[in-house]
């Protein structure tokens, strides 16, 4: 039933669908009560966060007027819905709002381009390949359990987007489809981010604003981690095995999957090849260290990966020219994938234009505290699910709403860690199907693949996630975590 009805969804590009995201959403803003509470700056590790003040929410009035329908008439004291103006331009401030990570995203894309040219990748995997040709499934336990562990504990994500095109080429080889081999990447990454285990953007800054000890519970999420993980592997390892059994079981069975290769030398995997994977290796170790040491964001990250360039550049000794040309066709790959996330950053905006964000915080806390303390746990797995819509930002969300959620644990007989485990849960396994996730919808587009294809794909496996996400809530609940 389900998959029948996912083959009746058509989706457009999502350029197009996320317009009209922005646009549902700038609608609902003269609908939507607004209200704020009240915000102060708090040191969480190496990171300051704007937080919410509890039992600080008050509406606002709103102000409507045919001249604020059209470019906006803001009045002091008073909310203003969105206008037709504020519309059209939330996704240029979108992509203003996300020029951090949009150029972050361009320069991976160039740094990969120009480890394409030196041959370091293909050779690498064919190696790789080579290995495990016989053994697949270990292979696939192998990347997935690694890139998982990297979302739970490092809260890796971004990182992972030029990694997609390996990875199909990386499913080709095995026999598999292209919706294999983002699941490869992309739900490994999503599903180990939302089991966070030490993981800086979401789980510990939530237990820093809920005045929980960092990385507090890690053997109670240690098994929710190893056993997500076993639910993931073995849906993917099963679709895999329909799909090389019979192409017809592929979600997109009329799929040529063909890769463009080309800048791509295949090469015999060489002592240079392994002196520049290992300097790589070496830096993107720092990279992680230092986001956590030294508080390092996406600007610090992006020059640690144009030091990863110039490693390759001179060990391989690739002329400048052939390596600036690789660089700008790496960019180029990435066009889509990065403006995708100033896209999906324009719903934020017009919600905070329009004040409607802490009121959904807001009327959602008040309406649990109506509720037995297992019912209310559900309800915050479910509200932080929703929330992820409009807020697809771990480190946004917790900052929004663990303020709320912590104090109201306490009313409602739960544990904080409880609350922070919802959050978690809800924030990461609903980034997986939500258009306005940047980084899926990035990765979407680097891969071919449709989102209605992946849905189809990743919905009945989200739905299992999240019935063990429940499941280990309850349990949460019933010893007092």
């Amino acid at each position: 039933m389900l998959r029948s009805v996912l083959d009746r969804i058509k989706v457009p590009h999502v350029f197009t669908l996320l317009t009209g995201v922005v646009l549902v959403c700038s609608i609902l803003t003269w609908v939507l009560p607004s209200g704020e509470y009240r915000r102060e700056a708090i040191q969480v590790g190496q990171m300051e966060r704007n937080v919410i003040v509890p039992d600080s929410y008050a509406r606002i009035p709103k102000h409507y007027s045919l001249k604020g329908a059209v470019i906006g008439d803001p009045v002091d004291g008073m909310a203003s819905p969105v206008s037709l103006e504020g519309f059209l331009s939330a996704i240029p401030r979108g992509m203003e709002a996300a020029a951090d990570i949009i150029f972050f995203i361009f320069v991976i894309g160039g740094v990969f381009g120009i480890l394409q040219r030196t041959g370091t990748i293909v050779a690498g995997i064919q190696r790789l390949l080579s290995r495990f040709r016989h053994s697949g499934p270990v292979l696939i336990i192998v990347l997935m359990t690694a890139i998982a562990v990297g979302g739970s504990t490092l809260g890796m994500g971004e990182e992972f987007i030029p990694l997609v095109p390996l990875f199909l080429i990386v499913s080709k080889e095995l026999g598999y489809d292209r919706v294999f081999g983002l699941a490869l990447v992309f739900a490994a990454a999503e599903t180990g981010f939302a089991a966070a285990t030490t993981n800086p953007f979401t789980v510990n800054i939530a237990q820093g604003i809920a005045e929980l000890p960092l990385n507090s519970a890690i053997g109670f999420r240690l098994v929710f981690l190893a056993s997500i993980l076993t639910v993931l592997i073995t849906y993917t390892l099963r679709y895999g095995a329909r799909v090389k059994l019979d192409r017809k079981n592929s979600v997109m069975p009329d799929d040529p999957f063909e890769l463009d290769t080309d800048g791509m030398d295949v090469a015999t995997f060489n002592g240079r090849h392994r002196l520049i994977l290992l300097a790589c290796v070496a830096i993107f170790g720092f990279i992680l260290w230092a986001v956590q040491a030294r508080g390092w964001w996406m600007a610090e990250m992006g020059g640690g990966f144009i030091l990863m360039g110039l490693v390759a550049i001179i060990v391989s000794r690739l002329p400048l020219t052939d390596a600036a040309k690789a660089a700008a066709k790496g960019m180029e790959d990435m066009v889509v994938a990065a403006l995708v996330v100033g896209f999906a950053r324009a719903v934020q905006v017009v919600l905070d234009d329009a004040q409607v964000l802490d009121s959904v915080v807001y009327y959602a806390s008040v309406g649990l505290e109506n509720f037995s303390t297992y019912t209310a746990a559900g309800g915050m797995l479910l509200f932080q699910t929703v929330l992820n819509f409009f807020i697809p930002s771990g480190s946004g969300q917790a900052a929004v709403t663990m303020p709320i959620m912590a104090p109201l644990a306490d009313v409602l007989g739960l544990t904080r860690q409880t609350a922070v485990f919802a959050f978690t849960c809800g924030d990461g396994f609903s980034n997986s199907i939500i258009p306005t996730s940047g980084i899926l919808m990035a990765m979407l587009g680097l891969a071919g693949i449709p989102y209605e294809k992946w849905l189809r794909f990743m919905v009945p496996l989200f739905l299992r996630l999240m019935a063990v996400a429940l499941v280990f809530l309850m349990i949460a609940v019933a010893i007092d975590l």
